[in-house]
């Protein structure tokens, strides 16, 4: 037995301390729901379409396969089988390790803070898409008239349109994390994620109806094969895959962490990965049929109106809801779905800092809540609801995403595997338990 197994009173006792998933379901919904987050949106269809349309779907898979599901499971490992959050999983599983894991708050701390703004954004334009209020030029709107960015500096006069909708997407943030993790994380996930399926699915079917559509799936989908000989396009496969799924935050740690010991994480883990790529695969069907519409309006080809990230968000779709028929349930489907999925990526990014925060000072739930969703909040108002906001955004995003979450990720990695030597004993313990009644509640 693992000396970090313990009995099985202590195990119930620290389940009620630091709460549980009440099921697997929930459990899956949750990991999915972080899965799935603004980057399978707006990030995927741009990548496969530079990357060789159709043909980048296998070294996307290989990626799958080879790389993302092998990391989720590691993730799952460490957190189910050391009942931590992510610095304290770490440490249990050797000293000298824990630094890791707070290396990973750090990180997710850093993203909660601006991922909320990118939210706020999304939910005003949600309410921007009834009367399409960007009028015939979105990106002046976007840039000039909603963020109001001036000159690249730091300014702080406030812009109230960002500010308000900020604050109200930190106020909802800190409720459902103030609950805890079943009434809070859990519920969410289990209301928010049928519901995103469906908007979704609404709105590719919406957007396969369009005029062009059959254009932007052949812009999309016809393959290159000889970019299959770039390692520029694998790079680019494997880089979707560990960040869509969330793998190297210490979020599947802290996840993992909530589950019971006799579920069956390695089909947890199979059915949350497939279902991540299931879901950028029907973004990328969605987004495409729509640009397949706008360049078709626009008499160009695909390739001059693709587009990713905020500028398909926010310049591009809306110019689609402005010439689309009914362009107004597009753009409350896209801008709702940007909404939802970003709510249960972002709880589960900012769930890391608070788990490890209750581990190290073991503080209530609503102690450690208010220690980190306070300070995070006012943070976010102060950086991003300023004039000043986007410049500082892109700043972040490019430091967290090119220095922050890879490096941690691999190095991580490599000290399980190589110093640590831990992989026989976390792929012991997910054999274990890789079935329901496979061993005793406590077994390690």
């Amino acid at each position: 037995m693992s000396t970090t197994a313990g009995s099985a009173p202590e195990q119930a006792d620290e389940q009620q301390r630091r709460g549980a998933f009440s099921n697997r379901k929930v459990f899956i919904l949750a990991a999915i729901g972080s899965a799935v987050g603004l980057g399978n949106i707006w990030r995927f269809p741009y990548v496969a379409y530079e990357n060789g349309g159709g043909a980048f779907l296998l070294p996307y898979l290989v990626a799958l396969l080879t790389a993302g599901i092998p990391f989720l499971l590691l993730d799952y490992a460490i957190g189910h089988r050391h009942r931590g959050s992510a610095p304290l999983s770490f440490a249990r599983l050797r000293r000298g390790t824990e630094g890791f894991g707070w290396w990973q708050v750090a990180i997710c701390f850093v993203i909660a803070v601006y991922y909320a703004a990118v939210l706020a954004w999304a939910l005003r334009y949600t309410f921007f898409s009834l009367d399409q209020a960007w009028g015939s030029d979105p990106e002046a709107f976007f840039f000039g008239e909603f963020l109001q960015a001036g000159d690249v500096e730091v300014a702080a006069n406030v812009v109230p349109g960002v500010l308000v909708p900020l604050a109200l997407v930190w106020v909802a943030v800190l409720v459902i994390m103030a609950l805890g993790v079943q009434r809070g994380i859990g519920m969410t996930s289990l209301i928010f994620i049928p519901v995103l399926v469906l908007t979704f699915v609404a709105l590719v079917v919406r957007a396969l109806l369009l005029p062009g559509a059959g254009a932007g799936l052949d812009a999309l989908f016809t393959p290159d094969w000889g970019a299959l000989g770039e390692a520029s396009v694998w790079a680019a496969a494997f880089g979707q895959i560990f960040f869509s799924l969330s793998i190297g935050f210490g979020i599947m740690i802290t996840y993992a962490s909530y589950v019971r010991r006799r579920e069956d994480m390695v089909g947890s883990g199979l059915v949350v990965g497939f279902s991540n790529s299931g879901f950028e695969l029907l973004a990328g069907i969605g987004v495409f049929a729509a640009l397949g519409f706008m360049a078709q309006a626009g008499g160009v080809a695909v390739g001059e109106v693709a587009s990713g990230g905020i500028g398909l968000a926010f310049i591009a779709f809306p110019t689609i809801i402005s010439e689309a028929p009914g362009g107004a349930l597009i753009g409350v489907l896209f801008f709702g779905s940007l909404v939802i999925a970003g709510i249960t990526s972002l709880i589960s990014v900012i769930e890391v800092v608070i788990s490890a925060v209750r581990d190290k000072l073991d503080t209530s739930r609503l102690t450690a809540t208010l220690a980190v969703g306070v300070p995070a909040a006012v943070l976010s108002l102060v950086l991003f609801s300023t004039t000043s906001g986007i410049y500082v955004l892109d700043v972040v995003d490019h430091f967290v995403n090119q220095y922050g979450i890879l490096v941690v990720a691999l190095l991580s990695m490599l000290v399980v595997a190589w110093v640590v030597r831990a992989l026989t004993g976390l792929s012991a313990h997910l054999n274990v338990h890789g079935g329901p009644g496979s061993a005793p509640a406590g077994g390690c």
